[in-house]
């Protein structure tokens, strides 16, 4: 395992979770940020990068009165912030900036001074699959999907395990928007949305956000928590065309993110002790356990129908319920990136004792680009 150079220093989300109708998207984001230099015992002065996705960096930074020394506006969907915090950890090495911060944040079910999301007309999606009416992600997967299922032999009653294994998770969750339990049979018998998606299959829609502080990990000695170090990280993107092309047998940004974090970091897969996958829709921990390495795609839905990432089980995955149970503003990313930070910490509602390493993988811009984040907390 390398030496880590940078660690997060300040994590949080905002005070509020779920619908909230009485603040803005960019009141949101200065929510998360104040919450996050509280944790981490700073001022605003004390930042000299901001990264961010949909808000531009000029719009955050004037927002809260920072004059940054280095910006990262990369948006690719929903992992923008698994790229942000690789951006940040090379910055930080090459004395580009000192102290990063990282803000995400989506009126998502409100609306409240949402940017509004387009499709140029001249663009690959505008041309070639708009016009046919794929337009978002009901009428994007379930094809794939289905292909997914047929080719690697996954049941409709293990991908629901996916739903009910997570709703586990988030009952142990205070800040969870669905805490009661639910079975397969619920699962199966819930409002079909698009073949083979039924209501409990697909992701939540809410208000709310997150943020992260990142600097040395020399001087992350010095903060108020106990620094959790990045170890590796890696990304990658391609067209929503050929993703969606490959992702009967997932993405090929997929597969380049995830093995590239594990090669940075030094570590195996047996050195992971919780993972967070994005799971937007119930089959991506299916497609992300495959992407990662950790098992062939044939064995993804018997592993969670077996209970093999439920409480208690062998591989602890999307430990806050994920964005099936817990929350889903629009972008998950960010989310699953605190879960990971706090299980380092070992401030989890539903710790996995002795966790050490964390691989947080997350997708975006319709299965078109991957983040994958290898979080430890030893140095």
């Amino acid at each position: 395992m390398r030496k880590p150079q940078v660690a997060v220093v300040g994590a949080a989300e905002t005070t509020r979770l779920g619908i909230i109708p009485d603040m803005s998207q960019i009141q949101l984001h200065a929510d998360a940020a104040l919450n996050a230099l509280a944790d981490a015992g700073l001022k605003l002065s004390d930042i000299d990068g901001i990264a961010t996705a949909v808000e531009t960096p000029q719009q955050i930074a004037h927002y809260l009165g920072i004059t940054p020394r280095w910006v990262d506006g990369t948006s690719v969907g929903g992992c923008s912030f698994m790229l942000h915090v690789r951006h940040a950890a090379a910055a930080i090495a090459a004395g580009l900036c000192s102290t990063v911060l990282i803000t995400h944040a989506e009126s998502g079910k409100s609306m409240i001074g949402k940017l509004p999301r387009s499709i140029p007309a001249d663009s690959l999606q505008g041309q070639f699959e708009a016009p046919f009416g794929v337009v978002g992600p009901p009428s994007m997967f379930p094809i794939p999907v289905l292909r997914f299922m047929k080719t690697y032999g996954i049941t409709h009653e293990q991908l629901a395990m996916v739903a009910v294994v997570q709703r586990e998770w988030a009952a142990k969750n205070p800040r969870a928007m669905m805490k009661e339990p639910i079975s397969v049979d619920d699962v199966l018998n819930s409002r079909m949305i698009a073949y083979p998606f039924r209501l409990l299959q697909c992701c939540l829609v809410t208000d709310g956000g997150g943020a992260l502080i990142l600097t040395s990990a020399e001087r992350a000695k010095d903060f108020p928590h106990k620094p959790v170090y990045v170890l590796g990280a890696g990304e990658s993107v391609e067209t929503p065309m050929v993703s969606q092309m490959e992702s009967f047998n997932s993405s090929r940004a997929f597969r380049v993110a995830g093995p590239a974090a594990f090669a940075e970091a030094g570590i195996s897969h047996s050195d992971v002790d919780h993972l967070m996958i994005y799971d937007a829709f119930a089959h991506l921990p299916l497609y992300g356990l495959g992407d990662l390495g950790f098992m062939p795609y044939e064995e993804t839905g018997p592993f969670i129908a077996a209970g093999h990432t439920r409480p208690g089980g062998k591989l602890p995955l999307n430990t806050n319920g994920g964005g099936l149970s817990y929350m889903h503003s629009g972008m998950y990313g960010m989310y699953a990136l605190q879960e990971s930070v706090r299980q380092m910490r070992g401030i989890a509602p539903a710790q996995v004792p002795n966790a050490k390493i964390s691989v947080c993988h997350g997708v975006g811009g319709m299965f078109a680009a991957s983040g994958t984040v290898i979080f430890g907390n030893e140095n």
